[in-house]
C-alpha cells in the first residue's frame, strides 16, 4: 500500500489516523481532532475533506461545520452537558477550560465510542500513553475528567454510575510545587517591576504576597472590590475558582503602591472594569500576566523558575512557620486547606521552621509525659526513723 502526505493528519498509537486541526483552526468553529480510523486509504480521505472544509471556510464562502458525534457516543454526551446553565452559567471560565483541556485528550480515543462499550483495558492503555506522551500531570488531569464526565453521561443515562472502568486504575499523583519566596526577594521584584514602568504588574506582585492571592484573582481586581476606611485599603472578593468570600489584608507598604498607581488611572475607569493594566494600558490577562513576570524575574532573578502562584504558597508557610493554626491559614486563603490534604501537601509542603517548630512542641510534650510519669516526690524513712504525724490529717471521705 503506498503512502501519501495529507496536510494535519497524523498516526498515533494503535495505527489510528486523525485529522489535527490548529488553534487557528478552532477558533473558525472546527474540532480540535477528528478520529478518520485505521491509517490508510479511507482514514486519508476523511482526512482530506476535512482540508477542503478548513480551506472553504477560511475563504468565508462557508461556515465551519460542526462537528457531529455518532449517537450515545460519549462525544454526544459531552455536547449536550455544555449546553446547560450549569456549564454556561454556574460554573467558573477557569473550571470550563480545565473540563475542554481534559477532553482534549479524551475525544480522540473515546469521543466516538458510547461509554459502555469501553473497558478497563481501553483505559489502562490511554492512561499510561498519556503519561509517557505527556506527563504525570496531565494524565492525572485528563483521568480526573474523565471520572467527572462518566457521572454527567450516567447522569444523562448514557451508562451506569457504578460501572466507570477507571475504578479499576490507582492514579498516579503528580509531584506537586515547593518552591516560595523570601520577603526580600518579593520586594526586590516589586521595585523592579515599577522602576521599568510595569506600575500594574508591581501591585500585582505585591498584593500576591500580601494577601495571599492566586494570580487570576490578583489581576482581576476592580474598583468596586475596593474597601478604604481613610485609614486602612483592602479588597473583598469571591474568589475566581471556589467563589468564595476572600478579603485581602494588604502591608502599609502595598497599600501606598496601590494608591500611587490608582492617581494615575484614568477618572472615567468603570468600577467593574480591572484596575491593573499593562505598560500598554490593556487590563492584564492570563497570558500576559505569566509574560510580564516572566521578565521581570529574568531581569531581577536569572535562571530562576519560581512562579507568581508561589506567593501563594510562601505565605501560607510563613503563616505555618509562625505558629498559625490551619484554620487560621484556610480562612486567609479562602480555602478548605484546614480539612483537605492535598491542599495541605500543595500549600504547605515540608519546610525548616515547621519542622523545628514540631520539635521543640515534642520537646515541651516530653517534659509533660515525665513530669506525669514520675508523680509528686515521696520521701522515705531511714532504718528506726519516724515520721510525725501532720498536725491537722486529711478528714476521710463519708
Amino acid at each position: 500500500m503506498g503512502k501519501i502526505k495529507v496536510p494535519y493528519y497524523s498516526v498515533r498509537k494503535g495505527g489510528r489516523g486523525f485529522w489535527l486541526s490548529t488553534k487557528r483552526m478552532q477558533a473558525m468553529g472546527f474540532p480540535s481532532s477528528v478520529p478518520c480510523g485505521p491509517d490508510g486509504p479511507d482514514a486519508w480521505k476523511i482526512a482530506q475533506e476535512w482540508n477542503a472544509r478548513c480551506q472553504v471556510a477560511r475563504t468565508g464562502r462557508e461556515p465551519a461545520p460542526k462537528h457531529v458525534w455518532p449517537r450515545g457516543s460519549l462525544g454526544e454526551a459531552f455536547d449536550r452537558f455544555r449546553t446547560t446553565e450549569i456549564w454556561k452559567t454556574d460554573w467558573a471560565h477557569r473550571t470550563r477550560e480545565d473540563w475542554e483541556r481534559g477532553w482534549s485528550h479524551i475525544a480522540p480515543i473515546f469521543g466516538d465510542l458510547a461509554p459502555r462499550t469501553v473497558t478497563l483495558e481501553h483505559i489502562d492503555a490511554w492512561y499510561h500513553a498519556l503519561k509517557v506522551m505527556k506527563s504525570v500531570s496531565e494524565a492525572h488531569r485528563a483521568m480526573k475528567i474523565w471520572r467527572a464526565l462518566w457521572n454527567v453521561a450516567a447522569a444523562m443515562h448514557y451508562c451506569s454510575a457504578e460501572q466507570d472502568p477507571s475504578f479499576g486504575i490507582r492514579r498516579e499523583t503528580p509531584r506537586g510545587r515547593s518552591a516560595t519566596w523570601e520577603e526580600g526577594e518579593v520586594v526586590r521584584l516589586v521595585k523592579a517591576a515599577w522602576r521599568r514602568k510595569y506600575h500594574g504588574l508591581a501591585c500585582i506582585i505585591a498584593i500576591a504576597y500580601d494577601a495571599q492571592f492566586a494570580p487570576v484573582d490578583s489581576r482581576s481586581l476592580c474598583l468596586r472590590d475596593s474597601r478604604d476606611d481613610g485609614m486602612k485599603l483592602w479588597f473583598e472578593i469571591d474568589r475566581a475558582k471556589t467563589g468564595r468570600d476572600a478579603l485581602a489584608t494588604l502591608s502599609l507598604r502595598t497599600q501606598a503602591l496601590i494608591r500611587a498607581y490608582v492617581a494615575t488611572l484614568p477618572n472615567n475607569l468603570l468600577p467593574s472594569a480591572p484596575i491593573f493594566m499593562t505598560r500598554t494600558g490593556a487590563a492584564y490577562t492570563k497570558n500576559s500576566l505569566a509574560k510580564n513576570f516572566r521578565d521581570i524575574r529574568k531581569l531581577v532573578f536569572p535562571g530562576d523558575t519560581r512562579q507568581l502562584q508561589d506567593m501563594r504558597r510562601t505565605g501560607a508557610v510563613e503563616a505555618q512557620s509562625g505558629g498559625a493554626d490551619l484554620s487560621v491559614i484556610s480562612q486567609k486563603m479562602a480555602n478548605t486547606v484546614a480539612s483537605s490534604a492535598h491542599l495541605q501537601k500543595t500549600y504547605l509542603p515540608v519546610n525548616q521552621a515547621a519542622v523545628e517548630l514540631a520539635d521543640e512542641a515534642r520537646k515541651r510534650g516530653w517534659r509533660r509525659i515525665r513530669e506525669n510519669k514520675s508523680g509528686p516526690k515521696v520521701e522515705t524513712l531511714r532504718p528506726g526513723e519516724l515520721k510525725p504525724a501532720r498536725e491537722n490529717p486529711a478528714k476521710p471521705l463519708k
